[in-house]
């Protein structure tokens, strides 16, 4: 089981996928607010995410080899995954950083105007 959690732009979202016998199953739930650990940890514990996924659509996929592999190999790969940022984080940190470059030059050229006296001209 896979459970991914982004921000749509209005709300937070979960997508759960489940490979189970050459089978697929995703489901969605919507979870409103930024959801805490706390959260997402009774969302998987209660098993909210399991009978998601038992009514939602299903769709044979390629069997995939599962190989044995090294625990501080799927330790890493698992450091590698929640290092990963969704776009919409990249997103809001994008608008952030412009919002507040955009309100510094404001300030900036404010600053300038009222300190910087006006020169007079040679005709006056």
């Amino acid at each position: 089981m896979k459970l991914t959690i982004f921000f749509n732009g209005q709300f937070w979202e979960g997508v759960i996928e489940v490979d189970h016998d050459g089978v697929l199953k995703a489901g969605r739930h919507l979870f409103g607010a930024e959801p805490s650990n706390i959260e997402v940890l009774s969302f998987v514990s209660d098993n909210h995410a399991s009978t998601l996924v038992q009514q939602t659509q299903s769709t044979a996929v390629a069997p995939t080899e599962h190989k044995a592999t090294n625990p501080k190999r799927r330790s890493r790969e698992a450091a590698k995954e929640m290092a990963v940022r969704g776009a919409s984080t990249m997103g809001l940190k994008w608008f952030y950083n412009k919002s507040l470059s955009s309100t510094r030059k404001n300030r900036k050229s404010a600053r300038k105007q009222m300190t910087k006296p006006k020169k007079p001209k040679n005709g006056e």
